[in-house]
């Protein structure tokens, strides 16, 4: 089986597997099942989006290259180079260009939130600005998988750099981010590729929570696969509308952008027929969760402080 096939069968079983459970706004929880690495479908989607990564990484012109990928494939997967460009491909380097570009260009942007699949080398093999801090929400069990293949291939996240790991799996994901550093007060960016999704009230609930967590101004970039809002919706020519309202609902203003003019602007050829999902760049109107009390506690200050005052002069 070619790894693009392999990409798509393991992407088929992860996105429709019963795994992944929403409890509530700010809660992900998943349930127990016994999985081993041939029947873990998570696990199998981010082997395959690896294989995408290495092969790219091959290519006599590469758009990226990925040093760790070549790690996670095994070694019955054939490791020929795929002659077209992949649209997972494209996306990858979409992602990496708008998450260095900013961070760089943006004072006082330090935290970075990677919703990933949890084989995402981005910590490892981008040159990160000094202080960033990168948090990586993804499945616990396949994160530990590719934290120990990672060792033997001298993968480290920058020095100047700090990485956290909130596993998918935490009880309150928000609450974790938070007690690992993470400040609703200060500027963000978030990328969302390969996050196990299963409907789209999935996706809703992380655009509810990310909205409460971003401060206004924050970005929010990623590539969703076009079918949430396909089976989510009764109009599927309508897509554009509905990505528009879904995000502006929660306080986002989205730009979808055309893989085909991402294709040109490195310079390559792409076919726009391979292509299932949606590239995308979003930016933050409304104010924090944080933002919010910080400006409640001042008020009630501000209040307090007039109160008193005015029983002094009574």
């Amino acid at each position: 089986m070619g790894s693009a096939q392999a990409f798509h069968i393991a992407c088929n079983i992860s996105m429709h597997h019963p795994l992944l459970r929403s409890s509530s706004k700010t809660k992900f929880s998943v349930s127990a099942l016994k999985l081993n690495p041939d029947n873990d479908p998570l696990l199998l989607a981010a082997t395959a989006s690896a294989s995408l990564r290495f092969q790219e990484t091959l290519r006599p012109e590469p758009l990226f290259v990925d040093p760790y990928a070549g790690c996670f494939v095994p070694p019955n997967i054939p490791k020929d180079v795929i002659q077209e460009l992949h649209p997972y491909c494209l996306a990858t380097k979409f992602i990496d260009d708008n998450l260095l570009h900013t961070l760089s260009q943006s004072d006082g942007l330090k935290q970075l939130v990677l919703l990933t699949d949890g084989m995402d080398t981005r910590p490892y093999r981008l040159n990160w600005p000094a202080s960033t801090i990168i948090f990586d929400i993804s499945p616990e069990r396949v994160f530990k998988t590719a934290a120990e293949k990672l060792k033997g291939v001298g993968a480290k996240i920058p020095k100047s750099c700090i990485f956290y790991h909130i596993p998918l799996e935490s009880s309150d994901v928000p609450q974790n981010l938070q007690f690992k550093g993470y400040n609703g007060n200060r500027p963000s960016i978030w990328a969302l590729q390969g996050f196990p999704m299963m409907t789209l009230a999935n996706f809703e609930e992380i655009l509810s929570i990310i909205s409460s967590l971003a401060m206004k101004g924050s970005l929010f970039v990623g590539e969703l696969p076009a079918w949430l809002f396909e089976t989510g919706m009764e109009i599927k020519s309508n897509t554009k509308q509905c990505v528009d309202k879904l995000f502006m609902s929660n306080g986002f203003r989205v730009e979808m952008v055309n893989y085909e003019r991402v294709a040109e602007s490195f310079r390559k050829d792409f076919a726009t027929g391979h292509c299932n999902n949606i590239l995308f760049v979003a930016e933050q109107l409304r104010h924090s969760d944080d933002q919010m009390e910080s400006w409640r506690r001042e008020f009630q200050r501000v209040e307090n402080d007039g109160d008193e005052e005015g029983f002094e002069e009574f």
